[in-house]
């Protein structure tokens, strides 16, 4: 009598296949590296010249730390992660909440900082060509300051588009992208905080 032969499923282990990268993240972090490079000369340029000023006045003289600005940026990276896990989520209404107070605390960190730089110039007398020290100062926090405008910008625009109901579930990863930039910006502004306002007096 014959047998019929039995066919025992082998089970192979293949590999998940491999997904492109989302090419505005990778993007991104191009941009994030250009930019830190460049951040990081005018932060070496700053320390480097740190005290090699002729002429005063000195930063422990006129520079207060900006506690109030840096806790409003700082917070801003919390509410920007908010946004994009919203709308991963397909919470709009909560996305929506979220930028506008990403958008108020980044616009409170520039306030603070115009506020401070009126004070330097306008009752101090302090400005970018007065020493060594007010060039790399200005350059540097002006730096730093314009690049949170470009984001704010961006995220206004967005918050925009939330708010007329163009933006959906759909978008997440784009805000991701833009999400990235702000966290950079952030961390840069956590060296430059550091740098001048601590080490520097």
């Amino acid at each position: 009598m014959m047998q019929t032969p039995v066919t025992v499923p082998v089970s192979v282990n293949s590999e998940a296949p491999w997904v492109l990268p989302n090419r505005g993240i990778v993007g991104m972090w191009c941009l994030i590296a250009a930019e830190a490079a460049i951040f990081l000369i005018f932060v070496v340029a700053y320390i480097y010249y740190l005290g090699k000023s002729l002429t005063g006045p000195l930063p422990a003289q006129i520079l207060e730390l900006p506690i109030v600005g840096t806790i409003c940026l700082l917070s801003s990276s919390l509410t920007v992660h908010e946004a994009v896990s919203a709308l991963r989520k397909g919470k709009v209404q909560r996305c929506t909440v979220a930028l506008a107070v990403t958008v108020l605390l980044g616009a409170a960190f520039l306030w603070t900082t115009a506020a401070e730089w009126h004070h330097l110039i306008y009752e101090e007398g302090f400005t970018i060509r007065t020493n060594l020290f007010g060039t790399t100062y200005y350059s540097l926090v002006g730096l730093h300051a314009s690049h949170v405008v470009v984001g704010l910008i961006f995220l206004t625009v967005t918050f925009l588009f939330s708010v007329s109901g163009r933006l959906g579930e759909m978008h997440a990863e784009r805000l991701e992208v833009l999400s990235l930039y702000w966290h950079f910006v952030d961390a840069v502004w956590v060296v430059v905080f550091l740098v001048v306002y601590v080490l520097g007096r």
